[in-house]
């Protein structure tokens, strides 16, 4: 008995000797996937200046306003007593407000809030204006490439902040960012947009605006869902070609159409790969039949890191605002005026690219193409 105890003792000594060692070299060692972690992913610092901590939670904000709006909704309608002035509003939003369609809620304080300046220091973003655009006629800007966000054209022609400040460089112009006419389906975030003077994309939009006076402008995001699916940073691929109503609405409203390239709009996101043919393109195709958009697989920052997440990187959006190309009103224009008018505009839009790439777009990894 004496030898059993004596073995137990033993045993129990080599036992705790072992699990004390062990324990020694996981204290010694951090755990191999923490380790990984850290080695993968680039933690933002402690010590942040304020103004930059102002500057990513703004954009992170934007990022989620969509979500947060209608989450929000959602937490009204929990509430009973609220349930006849939701009502209300719903059929105010889908049977009566037609203000989408006229861009007639632009705010002017809203637009110069403090918050859209820090929006535009983010990236930083701002506009070079290559001449001056005189007020006594209507414009329609042409905003390239779209990217994954439009960030560079919220920031140009949606805010007044003091990088941006599109009414100082262009006195007398009222610009009205156009987006899907969906967007003005949602509950409290419809109100923030037409704020800041965004508006229907709609045929019927568009010649309201421009029928409304002098100095009206519009600017649309030509390339669409389709040239989203192909930002990626090094790139400037373009949806152009086929793309003809934008020149047509401007022809017969004898606006003059002025081309923007936004330098370093595809650079703020990484795209999964989506090449033609692939599983990942076709779906995104199918759902752009579906609902009218798509949806870019990207990537970006994370809030606490600098290479993991959903909030765009920090890299310069220059808005190059071009020269005018001036046309004739026609109210029925021919395809073969449309079509000389738009050779007119991609010479334009491409003389922008071979003007400033070298200094904007230093780490291009190609130059400008122009596709379907």
């Amino acid at each position: 008995m004496d030898k059993g105890n004596d073995l137990t003792a033993l045993s129990r000594t080599i036992s705790a000797s072992s699990l004390r060692g062990r324990l020694t070299k996981l204290t010694g060692a951090p755990l191999r996937p923490v380790a990984a972690l850290h080695a993968s992913i680039d933690f933002v610092p402690t010590k942040i200046p304020r103004k930059r901590r102002l500057q990513m939670m703004v954009v992170a904000v934007w990022s989620v306003l969509l979500v947060m709006s209608c989450f929000m909704f959602l937490v009204l309608c929990s509430i009973p007593a609220l349930w006849p002035f939701l009502v209300m509003y719903l059929i105010w939003i889908f049977c009566i407000d037609k203000s989408p369609a006229y861009g007639n809620k632009l705010t002017p304080w809203f637009r110069s809030l403090k918050i859209w300046q820090y929006f535009a220091e983010y990236y930083p973003a701002s506009l070079l204006k290559e001449c001056d655009l005189p007020a006594d006629r209507p414009y329609v800007f042409g905003y390239h490439p779209h990217g994954s966000f439009v960030s560079g054209a919220l920031a140009t022609f949606a805010t007044e902040g003091e990088s941006t400040g599109f009414s100082k460089a262009f006195p007398g112009i009222k610009p009205h960012l156009l987006t899907l006419n969906n967007n003005f389906h949602i509950p409290l975030y419809r109100e923030v947009i037409m704020a800041l003077g965004i508006s229907s994309v709609s045929r019927e939009s568009c010649s309201n605006i421009l029928s409304s006076g002098p100095g009206q402008a519009i600017t649309i995001v030509v390339g669409g869902a389709a040239e989203s699916l192909s930002a990626r940073p090094g790139t400037a691929d373009l949806t152009l070609k086929r793309r003809l109503g934008f020149i047509k609405i401007a022809i017969q409203h004898g606006a003059d159409l002025v081309p923007v390239f936004s330098f370093g709009e595809n650079d703020i996101y990484n795209q999964m790969p989506n090449e033609k043919g692939t599983t990942i393109y076709v779906l995104q195709k199918k759902f752009q039949s579906m609902f009218g958009f798509t949806l870019p697989l990207f990537h970006g920052r994370g809030l606490l890191n600098y290479n993991l997440g959903l909030m765009p990187y920090r890299r310069r959006i220059v808005s190059v605002i071009g020269r005018p190309i001036h046309v004739q009103r026609c109210e029925k224009p021919p395809l073969e005026e449309v079509e000389r008018v738009q050779r007119m505009y991609i010479e334009e839009l491409t003389r922008i690219w071979n003007t400033y790439k070298d200094e904007f777009a230093k780490t291009r990894l190609r130059e400008l193409s122009i596709v379907d």
